[in-house]
């Protein structure tokens, strides 16, 4: 299994970002082949001090293996995502991939 972690903060001057993020990850990222899970959602507030609460939304993709993220990352729609959702309203984002 290989997990493919995006954290993402967006554009504060951007109105609406959290969800054009949210919506075009779902619209062009769950479809990519060799998704095996897909979850994106916001942030969600703790009252504990050790949780990270400074971004707005979170992606977690996991696939079978490296191989198949490194293809995910090559699809069109992955591209498509960056041009249309990643670069109009994330002002950063921090990425964990894991085995």
């Amino acid at each position: 299994m290989f997990s493919h972690v995006v954290i993402f903060w967006t554009k504060p001057e951007v109105p609406g970002a959290a969800d054009a993020l949210l919506a075009g990850a779902q619209k062009y990222l769950a479809a990519v082949p060799g998704v095996r899970s897909f979850h994106v959602g916001t942030m969600v507030p703790s009252h504990r001090p050790v949780v990270e609460q400074s971004y707005q939304v979170a992606l977690n993709i996991i696939f079978d293996d490296e191989a198949a993220q490194d293809a995910y990352q090559d699809h069109p729609l992955h591209h498509e995502f960056i041009a249309k959702a990643f670069k109009p309203n994330c002002a950063k984002c921090v990425v964990f991939d894991f085995a």
